[in-house]
């Protein structure tokens, strides 16, 4: 557009040009000088035009790789944010699963120091047995009386069927429960703690057993399974230490199945019977998060 007015211009001063000289008499020569300095300045603004085209193309294909490159590098910035947004998706949650992990990794051994503390109070009644029944034989050697109190021995596995030959012991079943669960083996843990329920139900252990088939319920989403499980421990074993994570995990399982008032009830009994306890810090947690009061307004 700029060449054609350009070119229209330079015509319009060649014509007034000439016009000029035909009106009046003019030396040939001055007219021949002025037509080729006439000549010359159209030459040089179609030069200056020319430039200026060429100008303008090169700053266009200049502004355009610009672009391009600009276009290239925010594709490569997606491209990288997304990744990172990945790295930091899978960094959460391989931290979920290790805590999940851990969790269950401490209740475990927190089950291994009751176990062992349990285990002591039986050896120690096991030495006022046997202390008794020593000074029972020294009696009735001696032609005297039985000594009174005696503790009469009881059997921990009363009331239980006998467990077949060959099969694990309590320690090893118990034991192998608590190494699946923590491994993730859900379906083996789960076998393995009913086992244990079957044939050792009468031991110290058993709440424990019975809490953590609602764990691999609650686990495997199976969540009325799990507050039936935990219902168990509440009910079946009044003086277990499993009784406020039983409560605790109860309420949680009935949030999952949209029961909330009822999970507001156990989380509130969590506060109410178990004060100070880790169990009460996290009852209180869930309430909070649930926009409910810790205790019921009157």
């Amino acid at each position: 557009m700029r060449m054609r007015n350009v070119a229209i211009f330079s015509a319009a001063i060649l014509a007034g040009a000439l016009a000029g000289s035909l009106v009046g008499p003019r030396p040939a020569e001055a007219v021949a000088r002025e037509l080729i300095e006439l000549q010359r300045d159209v030459t040089s603004l179609l030069q200056g035009q020319k430039d200026l085209a060429t100008q303008v193309t090169q700053d266009h294909t200049g502004m355009r790789t610009i672009v391009d490159q600009t276009n290239s590098s925010l594709g490569k910035l997606e491209g990288t944010m997304g990744s990172l947004q990945k790295s930091v998706q899978d960094v959460q949650a391989n931290s979920g699963a290790r805590l999940d992990t851990m969790s269950t990794q401490v209740q475990g051994l927190s089950d291994n120091l009751e176990e062992i503390k349990s285990r002591l109070g039986k050896l120690n009644q096991q030495l006022v047995d046997l202390q008794n029944s020593v000074q029972s034989v020294d009696a009735k050697i001696s032609g005297a009386a039985p000594a009174t109190g005696t503790a009469s021995p009881t059997a921990s596995t009363a009331g239980s069927p006998a467990m077949p030959a060959g099969a694990p012991s309590a320690d090893t079943l118990y034991s192998n429960g608590l190494r699946d669960i923590t491994s993730g083996k859900y379906d083996l843990a789960r076998s393995e703690f009913q086992d244990y329920l079957k044939y050792y139900g009468d031991t110290d252990l058993a709440s424990n057993a019975q809490f953590y088939l609602g764990e691999i319920s609650f686990k495997q989403k199976q969540f009325a399974d799990a507050v039936a499980s935990y219902e168990k421990v509440l009910t079946n074993y009044p003086k277990s230490f499993k009784l406020a994570p039983a409560r605790l995990r109860k309420g949680m399982a009935l949030i999952e199945l949209g029961q909330k008032n009822n999970a507001v009830r156990e989380f509130r009994e969590v506060v109410r019977r178990y004060p100070g306890t880790e169990e009460d810090r996290q009852a209180r947690a869930k309430l909070k998060e649930l926009g409910v009061a810790v205790t019921a307004t009157r």
